[in-house]
């Protein structure tokens, strides 16, 4: 049905919130990355117009520090459109300080929250191989 895959993957120790926001914040980064992928906007019976989705499911995982670090490496060597979110974003309040604070990390440690991937199916399954999906 669809050529490419798209896949968040969340760390299993943070809060609620926290799960929910990277997600968040995870999918957007798909959606900026691939506006290719972006379906029609919505139109209701009544003719309200709203606005418009990602046009292929999302599947979400979660997994360890180890196990994102993981899907990094294998999604950087299957040149995958990658989306990162490190700890230290949580304590930044805007975008230049994010991208400030994801420079800092050490790109052999990344100290990752959250992933989002998007590319070709076989080399994201590679990259999520052994996660498990999100409860």
């Amino acid at each position: 049905m669809f050529d490419t895959k798209v896949a968040l993957i969340v760390r299993d120790d943070l809060a609620s919130w926290q799960r929910l926001n990277v997600a968040a914040f995870l999918a957007t980064g798909i959606a900026a990355a691939a506006p290719d992928a972006l379906g029609l906007p919505y139109l209701d019976a009544a003719g309200t117009p709203y606005g418009n989705m990602l046009g292929q499911p999302i599947l979400i995982f979660q997994a360890d520090l180890h196990g994102l670090q993981s899907a990094h490496k294998a999604a950087v060597q299957g040149h995958l459109t990658i989306i990162p979110y490190v700890f230290s974003m949580f304590s930044t309040g805007h975008d230049e300080a994010n991208r400030q604070a994801f420079l800092a990390e050490d790109p052999g440690n990344l100290n990752l929250v959250g992933l989002g991937l998007r590319g070709p199916k076989k080399a994201v399954d590679k990259a999520i191989k052994r996660l498990s999906l999100h409860p």
